[in-house]
């Protein structure tokens, strides 16, 4: 499996993990177990590959095997760009549901 691949998967277990995480820690970002794993897996994916291509270190090495620094930084980095997204996802929506109630 190449590297890239391998990254997109961390950051999309990590950004799902993240996205839940921030849902139980706070209801107001609530969207639902199902939509809260979803949005963060797209956050996460989307914000690891950004934070990859402004620290290209977190890319890996070709040819290294296994760097748990990589891996780290992509868990982290889909984890928290995951929580983030998930969060703005569940303001807005729940902005909007306020708003159509008053």
């Amino acid at each position: 499996m190449s590297e890239t691949l391998i990254n997109l998967i961390i950051q999309l277990f990590a950004g799902a993990a993240g996205g839940s995480g921030v849902a139980k820690a706070n209801k107001s970002f609530d969207l639902g177990p199902i939509a809260n794993a979803i949005i963060g897996a797209l956050g996460g994916a989307g914000g690891g590959s950004i934070l990859t291509s402004l620290i290209p270190a977190l890319a890996g090495a070709a040819g290294n095997g296994f760097d748990i620094a990589v891996f780290a930084g992509q868990l982290v980095g889909g984890g928290v760009s995951g929580a983030i997204v998930t969060a703005i996802v569940g303001l807005i929506r729940n902005a909007l549901v306020q708003k159509q109630r008053a």
